[in-house]
């Protein structure tokens, strides 16, 4: 491709905190090199609609802090067609737009995907609290949602101290088991369920529960996944199985808002800047992620064709420290 001068910007699908951070570095970084840099409101949707206006360095002052994405977001039918995606190319470039920086999780991938695939350079930034895009080993949003996950099940441990217990807390993350496993650890929770392994109740969840009256504990922490199947009735089992008072806590949507942490504000700063930096030297189809804690680039269909895996040494560490 030839260099960018004019790019846009969108965020899609979930939101995730630090995707204001990253806004922020694609505009000033653009603003840096004497770029043009648009803002396209609603992911997908707006691209598709024009909803798009040109950003300077003020729009994106005092946003940093703030959770959510001030572009909004939107998930959009029309763009998994092939159609949709060349009315957004063709929108884009009515704007002037030579390039696109998406920030977002895998359905937004798939999207920059198809707009690369259509002759439309982008770059695409993973924002997501699942951390489940493979190709990168972090995800902008992640360490801000397991801190608040965290904060929540240290408040229900102190309440479950007066009780003798099991709470069940589910946490977000859809096929993927890192926010439970890292959220798990970090609480010293007796057991920890998620999607990547198979769950068997009698040896996952009730024979952690026996070890602990054997060392007389009182009060039992379990972090379930939200894509664990056959976890929705948890807290009736146990009950039914040995008689101890069982109580599920969903902690939701909590999971995705509040300020991003500063470990989110950096990434994202750095991932931002870097995907301005590839179009301006045309480089585009890329993917930025994190591998052994620096930034780095694969292609966008080589990274989106990678498995999904989870860190067996965190699980490992997890049943270990469970005891």
């Amino acid at each position: 491709m030839q260099k960018a001068s004019t790019i846009g910007v969108l965020t899609s699908g979930g939101d995730a905190p630090g995707m204001n951070a990253a806004i922020r570095a694609v505009v000033r970084t653009g603003k840096y090199y004497g770029m043009k840099v648009m803002g396209v409101r609603k992911g997908y949707e707006g691209l598709i609609h024009g909803d798009i206006f040109e950003m300077s360095a003020r729009d994106v002052s005092d946003i940093m802090h703030r959770g959510g994405t001030v572009l909004q977001t939107a998930r959009s039918d029309d763009f998994k067609e092939v159609e949709g995606v060349r009315r957004g190319i063709s929108t884009a470039r009515y704007f002037g737009i030579e390039g696109i920086v998406v920030i977002g999780g895998d359905g937004s991938f798939r999207g920059a995907r198809d707009l690369c695939a259509e002759g439309m350079p982008a770059v695409a930034i993973p924002a997501t609290i699942d951390n489940d895009i493979s190709c990168t080993e972090y995800t902008i949003g992640f360490d801000t949602a397991i801190n608040t996950a965290k904060e929540a099940v240290d408040k229900i441990r102190d309440t479950a101290t007066s009780h003798e217990r099991c709470n069940i807390i589910k946490v977000m993350g859809r096929a993927s088991g890192n926010i439970a496993l890292n959220v798990g650890i970090a609480t010293g929770a007796e057991t920890v369920l998620i999607p990547e392994q198979e769950v068997d109740f009698e040896r996952d969840v009730i024979e952690p529960i026996h070890a602990g009256h054997k060392r007389n504990k009182k009060h039992f922490i379990i972090i379930v996944a939200e894509g664990v199947a056959g976890s929705d009735d948890l807290d009736k089992r146990i009950e039914e199985a040995i008689g101890l008072e069982a109580r599920t806590t969903i902690l939701g949507y909590t999971q995705r808002g509040g300020s991003p942490t500063v470990v989110d504000r950096v990434y994202a700063s750095q991932m931002g800047s870097y995907a301005v930096e590839l179009l301006k030297d045309g480089v585009s189809d890329r993917i930025i992620g994190i591998k052994k804690g620096s930034i780095y680039e694969v292609d966008i269909f080589e990274g989106l064709n990678m498995p999904h895996t989870v860190r067996e040494d965190l699980i490992s560490l997890s049943k270990i420290l469970s005891i």
